[in-house]
């Protein structure tokens, strides 16, 4: 067979013979913060339980509902923003974080705050240390971007979780992995990797891990968890002059993908 000449790729192709991990490279704007590493370099505010960078849409909130009287699990603590927001409204809130830093930051603000939240020291993947069961609801909000295997995950939040409680999960949208770090322009952005790559991402100068969760395998590896999916949600980022997360790009893509799971089972 004729020697086929070497062509050129598209970006989204990738360097299939280096190892499978990407990097992107700096937003455009170097004032705009990266998705991915959310809810890092977000401001303080629990005022409200948030979901991703920049989403404004109170309607998010319906996911939840209140959390008053709630017994609450969340995965990943940021700076205790959405602990707090929750205990504020009367929920038992307990947190796990695999990062002790991040938990002294969120037991500081908590306190602040005056009220009374839960903290445990562990992997996420480990809930063992956590004695509650029966719990109303649990939300991971971007903590599972840094998971492998995100079904031992499940199958542990599944022994804690009433029936039909909620498991809510939110992560970088596979679109914003595929279009992060290209450089703005006006037909949209530029794909940087393929839709089948399902590499780790390294971000920003400390090459914070990030896992490339496609939709379909979240959605498989909820149900084979034994929760049923009756949500999966692309919410568009909000435009407000304020929004430090917002890029040209999110016009077009969204940066956040949001799953819903209800337990079955006992």
């Amino acid at each position: 067979m004729a020697h086929r000449p070497d062509r050129p790729r598209h970006p989204s192709a990738g360097n299939l013979n280096e190892p499978r991990v990407t990097t992107p490279s700096a937003p455009a704007n170097a004032s705009t913060l990266s998705t991915l590493t959310y809810p890092a370099g977000a401001p303080f505010d629990p005022s409200r339980v948030r979901f991703g960078p920049g989403l404004t849409d109170v309607t998010l909130d319906r996911l939840i509902g209140s959390g008053d009287g709630k017994r609450v699990l969340e995965l990943g603590c940021g700076d205790g923003s959405n602990a707090i927001a929750l205990a504020r409204q009367g929920a038992r809130v307990i947190v796990v974080d695999s990062s002790a830093s991040r938990l002294a930051v969120a037991r500081s603000n908590a306190e602040a705050a005056g009220v009374r939240v839960e903290f445990h020291h562990s992997d996420l993947a480990e809930l063992a240390n956590v004695r509650a069961d029966r719990l109303d609801f649990c939300i991971a909000v971007y903590s599972l971007s840094q998971v492998t295997d995100v079904s031992r995950v499940f199958r542990q939040v599944h022994r804690l979780l009433r029936p039909e409680a909620p498991l809510v999960i939110s992560l970088p949208h596979p679109l914003e992995l595929q279009t992060a770090g290209a450089p703005d322009g006006d037909d949209g952005p530029q794909l940087m990797r393929s839709s089948f790559d399902d590499s780790r991402v390294l971000v920003g100068p400390e090459q914070v891990p990030v896992e490339a969760h496609r939709i379909a395998d979240m959605v498989t590896a909820l149900t084979r968890s034994n929760f049923r999916v009756d949500a999966v949600l692309e919410p568009e980022m909000g435009a407000g002059d304020n929004n430090i997360f917002r890029a040209p790009r999110h016009t077009w893509v969204p940066a956040t993908v949001i799953f819903r799971g209800r337990k079955q089972g006992t």
